[in-house]
Protein backbone atom coordinates (compact mmCIF):
# COMPACT_ATOMS: atom_id res chain seq x y z
CA UNK A 1 0.00 0.00 0.00
CA UNK A 2 1.48 3.31 -1.04
CA UNK A 3 1.76 6.23 1.39
CA UNK A 4 -0.74 8.16 -0.73
CA UNK A 5 -3.39 5.45 -0.41
CA UNK A 6 -2.67 5.06 3.29
CA UNK A 7 -3.03 8.81 3.82
CA UNK A 8 -6.26 8.82 1.85
CA UNK A 9 -7.73 6.01 3.95
CA UNK A 10 -6.62 7.66 7.18
CA UNK A 11 -8.24 10.93 6.13
CA UNK A 12 -11.41 9.09 5.18
CA UNK A 13 -11.65 7.34 8.56
CA UNK A 14 -10.96 10.57 10.44
CA UNK A 15 -13.56 12.39 8.37
CA UNK A 16 -16.18 9.73 9.03
CA UNK A 17 -15.40 9.78 12.75
CA UNK A 18 -15.80 13.56 12.82
CA UNK A 19 -19.02 13.47 10.79
CA UNK A 20 -20.81 10.73 12.71
CA UNK A 21 -19.19 10.76 16.15
CA UNK A 22 -18.36 14.38 16.74
CA UNK A 23 -15.12 15.95 17.84
CA UNK A 24 -14.49 13.50 20.69
CA UNK A 25 -14.62 10.51 18.34
CA UNK A 26 -12.37 12.37 15.92
CA UNK A 27 -9.74 12.83 18.62
CA UNK A 28 -9.91 9.19 19.71
CA UNK A 29 -9.48 7.97 16.13
CA UNK A 30 -6.61 10.42 15.52
CA UNK A 31 -4.74 9.31 18.66
CA UNK A 32 -5.23 5.62 17.87
CA UNK A 33 -4.08 6.20 14.28
CA UNK A 34 -0.91 7.91 15.54
CA UNK A 35 -0.21 5.06 17.97
CA UNK A 36 -0.75 2.53 15.20
CA UNK A 37 1.61 4.44 12.95
CA UNK A 38 4.31 4.49 15.62
CA UNK A 39 3.87 0.78 16.34
CA UNK A 40 4.05 -0.08 12.65
CA UNK A 41 7.17 1.99 12.10
CA UNK A 42 8.82 0.41 15.15
CA UNK A 43 7.99 -3.11 13.93
CA UNK A 44 9.37 -2.31 10.49
CA UNK A 45 12.59 -1.06 12.04
CA UNK A 46 12.11 2.48 10.73
CA UNK A 47 11.74 3.98 14.21
CA UNK A 48 14.44 3.62 16.83
CA UNK A 49 12.89 3.48 20.29
CA UNK A 50 16.11 2.64 22.16
CA UNK A 51 16.66 6.26 23.24
CA UNK A 52 13.14 6.52 24.63
CA UNK A 53 13.38 3.17 26.41
CA UNK A 54 16.87 3.86 27.80
CA UNK A 55 18.51 0.92 26.03
CA UNK A 56 21.52 0.90 23.77
CA UNK A 57 21.74 -1.31 20.69
CA UNK A 58 25.35 -2.31 21.16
Amino acid sequence: MTPTVLGLLTGLVLGLAAAFGGFGAFLVVAVLAALGLLAGRALEGKLDLSQLLGRDRR
